[in-house]
């Protein structure tokens, strides 16, 4: 079944910003869209005025050829209208019911057997057996997180809203959630919008990906599209492209540029539109690093580097050099280690012209 979203309307706060939201998209069962930004810009605004939450001043916002929004019209449907599930960031489970009546509460028009019956289909789903009699006070994150969840989907909504579902957990649980929610919310086929301000849960969790800048969306589309091919370099820094640089195309042949970077010259794919003054945006886990050149590899860039700082991240360590102009690299602990990399020792940055985005700059 294919579902679809447009939401185009404007929400305006006193003395703050205005939320001005052209959003659509088209999906076929299962999808989960992400929506990113930085903090501020209107996203948790935008999921509670799709919700029914929020009430926007102008615009529109239709799901299935249903409008659920229209301020011409005074149409404006309540969120029980609009059979949305939408999953708070601090979960808002009820401290004095246990697990199995915080998941049957949005069940209650439904018959005893009903309700019994889909509660416990739930507590199977998302391994809660066991812990039907605990109160919220009694579990961990995770498992609150599940429940939350848990009682969201048990109504079998049209479309789920996630508000920073994994922001209340610790680190290493957060990791452990994002493969097991993405399965979660699989098994239920139901379109998702999941708000965060983790790129690498977006990645995760995400089909496609929303970025979100100053109340307005700039750029929607595939991981890979968003990612790789910001369109602008404010873009590029809100995604998290680590190396952004200004840069000059001195030169383009058979679809190749070659661009001054600062001391250095690279090669990069050409952009399709003609421009002479470029951004450079390279992502860290595309430059490799090696001790010693290598004339045996198709690599077209080989930039001799210095090693300014080493910082760790997690599994990865953040290696930031000067080739010329400043260029991050992401690469694994065994990898760092294996090269017994130092602060100020020389190593080669190796680049494919491919992975190298030039977005146009006027200055």
């Amino acid at each position: 079944m294919t579902t679809n979203l447009v939401a185009r309307f404007e929400k305006r706060f006193v003395r703050g910003p205005t939320i001005d939201i052209d959003f659509a998209q088209s999906t076929t069962g299962f999808s989960v869209t992400a929506l990113i930004g930085p903090s501020g810009c209107g996203k948790t605004t935008m999921l509670r005025c799709v919700a029914g939450l929020e009430t926007p001043e102008h615009g529109t916002i239709q799901f299935c050829n249903q409008t659920w929004f229209n301020n011409k019209t005074k149409t404006n449907l309540s969120p029980q209208q609009r059979d949305i599930g939408f999953l708070f960031q601090g979960y808002a489970l009820f401290p004095h019911m246990t697990v199995e009546d915080n998941i049957g509460f949005g069940l209650r028009h439904q018959s005893d057997v009903e309700r019994r019956s889909r509660v416990t289909e739930i507590v199977k789903q998302f391994d809660l057996t066991g812990l039907e009699r605990r109160f919220p006070g009694q579990l961990s994150g995770g498992q609150q997180q599940r429940v939350a969840l848990g009682r969201v989907l048990a109504r079998r909504p049209r479309l789920l809203l996630l508000d920073e579902p994994l922001s209340a957990l610790d680190t290493m649980l957060r990791e452990q959630l994002r493969v097991e929610m993405r399965q979660m919310l699989g098994e239920f086929q139901t379109p998702v919008i999941l708000v965060t301000h983790d790129r690498v849960e977006a990645i995760s969790l995400a089909d496609r990906i929303a970025v979100m800048d100053a109340g307005k969306i700039e750029q929607i589309g595939s991981i890979q599209d968003v990612f790789s091919r910001p369109r602008n370099a404010k873009l590029a820094r809100l995604v998290g492209v680590e190396t952004v640089a200004a840069g000059e195309i001195v030169e383009t042949n058979e679809g190749l540029a070659t661009v001054r970077v600062g001391f250095a010259t690279i090669l990069a794919v050409a952009p399709t539109q003609p421009t002479h003054l470029v951004h450079v945006c390279i992502k860290g886990e595309d430059v490799s690093l090696s001790t010693e050149s290598n004339d045996m590899t198709t690599v077209r860039n080989q930039l001799p580097a210095i090693i300014k700082s080493l910082t760790p991240e997690g599994p990865l360590i953040r290696v930031v050099l000067d080739c010329g102009f400043e260029l991050t690299s992401l690469i694994t602990r065994p990898a760092s280690e294996d090269l017994q990399l130092k602060v100020d020792e020389r190593v080669t940055a190796m680049i494919k012209a491919p992975a190298i985005h030039l977005i146009p700059r006027t200055v």
